[in-house]
């Protein structure tokens, strides 16, 4: 299999001489944090991450991952390469500092992301999630989900889903049948399933919180009466820590043509305690927060396919032997020359090259 090779130079080329990322985001944030210098170096030491540490275990994640009495666990080297992950300080990058983040420009982690897609598409999808998360409570969450949560979300310990899509239901979410009762102590009892929630049980952080569209008693129809709960695997203690476990379990993992790394998960919330997030009824607007920081993410994954793609072409046309070149013999010592010699060969190269 091809290894990944960082694209670090067409990265630095679009943050300094197409971005202008110095001067934009000093305009902006009025830092000085990023720089060239500094830009290229977190590109450099992601790229390392990505080759050394994500690369090598990309046919390894196609195994798939292992559901077994409601607990997924992925697939071998996924948590070592994301306890390494962690500790460097990757989920981080662009978090608010004020809760642990280092503040550098949301732009720097799509780049990072593209990366982490290129090197293992599977494995980039579970911090990947997180970052929707992360950005809904921000805008979102009260100040005290914000001070519970985005601690241990923006350090990478704790991780985020997005449900919405139910099997009777998808883009139309107007139907959606998951249902929250208020409880005496404000928070609410959620009862539903969701399907196809990617990085929806695993092994990797020691908690994982969902953030769930569900109905109000006596909603308005329509989207109008869909509202947004957050609802943690594990509730969390006086201390911060992962408590005792919510009622919402792993029914299975969904068949999928690719990917199988990155579980997708059939999610089953049995009365579990939720807790809402912005106004009863607005859901739809404040989840639009999370899809469109996916949107972004999943925009970046397409750019990372079509790197790793034209990375594994370009490997196999240098090594491929076929006939001569028509401008004579490039491979003396061998029977034929490589394909990448031939024009129509280099043409589409390039194609995917541009």
């Amino acid at each position: 299999m091809i290894s990944y090779r960082a694209p670090l130079e067409d990265l630095n080329f679009l943050f300094n001489d197409v971005l202008k990322m110095q001067e934009n985001f000093l305009r902006v944030r009025e830092g000085e944090i990023a720089t060239p210098d500094v830009i290229a170096s977190i590109f450099t030491e992601a790229g390392k991450f990505c080759e050394n540490e994500l690369s090598p275990i990309y046919q390894t994640g196609d195994s798939g991952c292992v559901w077994q009495d409601g607990n997924v666990t992925t697939p071998k080297g996924f948590r070592e390469a994301y306890s390494a992950f962690i500790a460097a300080g990757w989920t981080s990058l662009s978090g608010d500092p004020k809760y642990g983040g280092q503040g550098l420009p949301s732009s720097v982690m799509i780049a990072v992301n593209e990366m982490l897609a290129g090197a293992n598409w599977a494995w980039s999808m579970y911090p990947g999630l997180s970052e929707g998360a992360i950005a809904t409570l921000e805008a979102h969450g009260s100040i005290k989900q914000k001070e519970d949560y985005l601690h241990k979300l923006i350090s990478g310990k704790w991780s985020g889903t997005m449900c919405l899509t139910e099997s009777h239901c998808g883009t139309d979410l107007a139907q959606i049948k998951t249902r929250a009762e208020p409880a005496d102590d404000g928070s609410y009892v959620v009862t539903g399933t969701k399907i196809y929630i990617s990085a929806g049980d695993h092994d990797l952080t020691e908690n994982i919180i969902h953030i769930v569209l569900a109905k109000l008693p006596n909603a308005p129809k329509g989207t109008k009466g869909i509202s947004l709960f957050l609802i943690p695997k594990f509730l969390p203690t006086t201390d911060g820590a992962a408590g005792p476990r919510n009622n919402v379990n792993c029914g299975s993992i969904e068949k999928k043509m690719g990917i199988h790394g990155s579980a997708t998960c059939v999610l089953h919330f049995d009365g579990a305690r939720g807790f809402l997030v912005g106004k009863p009824h607005e859901g739809m607007s404040a989840m639009f927060t999370y899809m469109n920081v996916a949107r972004i993410g999943t925009a970046a994954q397409g750019v990372a396919a079509a790197e790793l793609s034209y990375q594994a072409a370009a490997a196999y046309a240098k090594d491929r032997l076929a006939m001569r070149s028509i401008s004579g013999i490039k491979n003396v010592d061998g029977p034929a020359d490589p394909i990448i010699v031939h024009p129509d060969v280099r043409r589409m190269l390039l194609t995917q090259r541009a």
